[in-house]
């Protein structure tokens, strides 16, 4: 074969492989990645408990309605992430605040429509306070956040050592509250998460500040040579985070109508799964919020298909969780290499 001969062959693979440079360049596959492993883990649900009502309309709502909690706190996760940022007291602070709002409903006697924005005041007061540290004295999130996860888990046991329950008749009606849809219903949590995630999805994408989120997780030095607030940018996403983990508590307290002091322990890992497996890249500057969603609806429909099996151990759930959590690493990984060369 001639070294003309070869010509065709050399083109085609070099097409190849710059259609596949692009696919793995493209910010958006992580996103479809993760819709389409959500629509085969569908799928294979609808094929394997057909027979079991897994095909109900109810039962997708019911991921919306069991993670309600868990998706206002990704979104919260997903602001700092996109900046480049971590936080860990996430689940912290789910259980301060269910800790806190049942102390005062229930010990206190004051009205719930008092003690939400008390609630909320005080998580985003905190996610305040931690990215002021962040920014100011110039210490690593890591280390910051994981002082308020040990600060607002300890001042749950101040609080009570004990569980309380809330008998609260609000709080029973709020819980118990379902909104009909013609194929199934939702519950408040559910609808409040769904309308979190759309004001989320339209400050980090049409907005000044959303576009602040990205410059800052992107590149510091470009954006601090460009004149970006980067101060202002950092404390106002763990302001957001710390106010969507309050509001991710009150959300949990509804769901189960009590406080504990060991609610939520480890939900910050869920949190930060949902968000990488959902796409956004740990090291900041790209992810979409809408991705978020997908990465909460799969490891919500992880614990469905546990629950349908009945023979696997609810631990097949953190299992799963890591390898999907491995995978889509390498995946931004390689991802981010590719962008390098």
């Amino acid at each position: 074969m001639t070294a003309t001969d070869r010509k065709p062959e050399v083109v085609e693979s070099n097409a190849a492989a710059t259609r596949a440079t692009r696919l793995l360049g493209d910010r958006r596959l992580p996103v479809l990645v993760t819709a389409a492993l959500f629509l085969a883990m569908y799928g294979g649900g609808l094929s394997r408990y057909a027979n079991y009502g897994f095909g109900e309309p109810q039962v997708f709502l019911n991921l919306f309605i069991d993670n309600g909690y868990l998706l206002v706190a990704a979104i919260g996760a997903t602001f700092v992430i996109m900046s480049g940022g971590i936080d860990l007291s996430v689940g912290s602070m789910i259980g301060f605040t269910t800790m806190f709002t049942a102390w005062l409903v229930e010990r206190q006697g004051l009205p719930l429509v008092l003690v939400v924005p008390l609630a909320l005041g005080v998580g985003a007061f905190g996610g305040f306070l931690m990215g002021y540290v962040i920014h100011n004295f110039e210490i690593q999130p890591f280390i910051v956040t994981l002082a308020g996860l040990f600060l607002f888990r300890g001042l749950c046991l101040v609080i009570s050592k004990e569980s309380i329950s809330i008998g609260d008749a609000s709080v029973g009606t709020l819980a118990q509250t379902r909104v009909p849809l013609g194929v199934g219903e939702l519950s408040i949590g559910a609808l409040v998460a769904l309308a979190v995630l759309a004001v989320a999805y339209y400050v980090l994408h049409h907005t000044r500040f959303g576009r602040r989120v990205y410059a800052v997780g992107g590149n510091e030095q470009s954006a601090l040579l460009m004149g970006l607030p980067m101060g202002g940018t950092k404390i106002a996403v763990y302001t957001v985070s710390g106010f969507c983990s309050a509001l991710a508590g009150l959300l949990f307290m509804l769901y189960i109508q009590s406080g504990d002091p060991l609610h939520a322990i480890g939900m910050e890992l869920d949190a930060i799964a949902a968000v990488v497996i959902g796409g956004t890249l740990l090291t900041g500057g790209s992810g979409y919020v809408l991705g978020t969603l997908f990465g909460v609806l799969v490891l919500g429909l992880i614990k469905s298909l546990i629950t349908f099996e009945g023979t696997l151990s609810s631990w097949w759930t953190k299992i799963a969780t890591g390898v999907l959590l491995c995978a889509f690493i390498l995946i931004q990984r390689t991802m981010t290499a590719r962008r390098k060369t």
